[in-house]
């Protein structure tokens, strides 16, 4: 028999915040409660950005979502009921917080934003992890700053990024295979499974990254991006950023 997976509903649209799912199961582990979903708009942590939080409701139940993982095909929704509890099939309604999610979707947008004025910049980078959490993002990139004057490329990435921001190029998803990518990616990690469908984000029509998280829908939404700083690490550059508050 087969294991049910989750559908991720925030996969195709950013912005969605609310959802109706049926309750596959419930179980104890850890002092709290999980959740599976046959479908979820909750964001389950990973790809450098944080889960969502928020609520889980029916007519005679609710329940407090603390954190979101995902695992072998399923999202697990963990936290407690505030109320009542709800039975196997129901269906129920998702409901993440707003002012969490749309802070994440700029700051994981902004990430890639720095990407898009390093490949602006022509460095030759190669694109490493993000770390797209409030305290302190940052994205890396394999490469050697040698005697680069680090206060222009300071000044460089911030100004090529207000100038995006100032046009409000479009953000979409594409979903197509791996070979595919490299017609919109400067680079493509080897670590998507080949043959299967894979989603790119967009900012225009020509700048893509492989990705899976949330994003703004256009990047006026960001505001204001600016270095926090510019460093050397082992065999990494590190590019610490914030976003306008």
């Amino acid at each position: 028999m087969n294991t049910p997976t989750t559908d991720l509903l925030y996969l195709r649209d950013f912005l969605l915040l609310e959802c109706e799912a049926k309750i596959i199961a419930i179980h104890p582990e850890n002092g709290r409660d999980a959740v599976t979903l046959d479908q979820t708009v909750f964001y389950p942590q990973g790809g450098g950005q944080p889960y969502d939080t928020g609520v889980i409701e029916s007519p005679a139940a609710k329940f407090i979502v603390e954190e979101v993982r995902f695992a072998d095909g399923v999202a697990h929704h963990f936290g407690k009921f505030s109320e009542g509890r709800f039975a196997p099939n129901e269906t129920v309604r998702c409901l993440v917080d707003k002012d969490r999610r749309l802070f994440h979707n700029r700051i994981h947008s902004a990430g890639h934003l720095v990407d898009f004025a390093v490949a602006e910049l022509n460095l030759g980078w190669i694109p490493g992890k993000g770390y797209h959490f409030p305290q302190g993002p940052y994205v890396e990139y394999g490469g050697n700053l040698d005697a680069a004057d680090r206060e222009k490329l300071k000044g460089d990435i911030e100004r090529i990024a207000r100038g995006a921001i100032e046009n409000g190029k479009e953000v979409t998803a594409r979903f197509m295979e791996k070979e595919a990518m490299a017609s919109v990616c400067r680079f493509v990690p080897e670590n998507i499974p080949a043959g299967k469908p894979g989603r790119v984000v967009m900012f225009g029509n020509d700048f893509g990254v492989p990705c899976g998280g949330t994003h703004v829908k256009n990047l006026s939404e960001i505001r204001g991006l600016s270095i926090r700083k510019i460093k050397q690490e082992g065999e990494n550059i590190r590019i610490g950023y914030d976003v306008a508050s």
